[in-house]
């Protein structure tokens, strides 16, 4: 860890909406003390979503919009795209070229976030997913025309807090949001089958939860730490004639890598639609 990452941030945050990316990147910052309570404010509809960040966290809370723009000198746009053009219309007269906006919300493009705010707005795009609200995210970010690196780097400080971040360029973010971003659910989905999976066998439920869940996570510990291709790891539990490879013959003969490839491009698709 770089000094300055072990430093406080100097920065106020301002988030525009307080959901559940929010507050994941609220209790990142805080637990990583990179910010103060007092330096973070978000804004949100819901009085009892305010309440509850104010009361979780000790942050600012407002229910207008450009209140978090005007106090922070990061605005974070954590709101679905397609309440994005509403919110942007709302700000837009309060936000300034002393601001970074970052956009966490899927398929809206840089020229959609730029063209809507005031000409030299500092924007970042990002992408991350919820694993970031137990603070093993994986999230990819890229700049606008006015931002520099240092706003960039500046952004991956804060996605970091709750995870990993890699820097992308803006023409593979639909493909990280249908990989990465959506990913979660591929592997909830996987989870789930292999549970039932044990369930048929005749494992009582709750034992083939904790083994397919410790197992899921095993297996992608091995694969981040090894050093080793997943293919390598996969000879490694496959012996001749055994179990393992007739398990993995019928995931072949099923087309399994097949469904993944069609499913991540379903969601990269979709994401290019939602940025219209």
């Amino acid at each position: 860890m770089t000094a300055r990452e072990q430093a406080e941030m100097c920065e106020t945050l301002g988030f525009v909406g307080g959901g559940q990316m929010a507050e994941a990147l609220i209790k990142g910052l805080l637990s990583k003390k990179l910010l103060k309570p007092g330096r973070i404010t978000a804004s949100d509809l819901s009085e009892d979503r305010r309440n509850h960040l104010k009361e979780s966290f000790g942050i600012n809370i407002t229910s207008e919009n450009k209140e978090a723009v005007t106090g922070s000198e990061i605005v974070i746009l954590a709101v679905k795209p397609q309440v994005m053009s509403i919110v942007l219309e709302d700000i837009g007269p309060v936000v300034s070229s002393n601001h970074i906006v970052v956009s966490i919300a899927a398929g809206i493009t840089i020229h959609s976030l730029e063209k809507r705010l005031p000409k030299g707005t500092r924007v970042v795009r990002v992408m991350p997913n919820t694993p970031a609200l137990v603070q093993t995210g994986a999230a990819a970010l890229c700049k606008g025309t006015a931002a520099s690196q240092g706003d960039l780097d500046t952004v991956r400080q804060i996605l970091e807090a709750v995870g990993k971040a890699v820097i992308v360029p803006e023409a593979l973010m639909d493909a990280v949001t249908g990989l990465s971003g959506s990913g979660p659910a591929y592997v909830f989905t996987f989870i789930e089958g292999l549970i039932d999976a044990g369930v048929r066998e005749g494992l009582p439920r709750t034992v083939a939860q904790e083994l397919v869940v410790q197992t899921v996570l095993g297996a992608a510990i091995m694969c981040q730490n090894s050093g080793k291709h997943p293919a390598e790891l996969t000879t490694m539990v496959t012996s001749p004639g055994g179990t393992t490879v007739a398990g993995l013959h019928v995931l072949e003969r099923a087309a399994l890598r097949g469904i993944l490839l069609d499913a991540v491009r379903a969601a990269t698709e979709r994401s290019k639609e939602l940025g219209g």
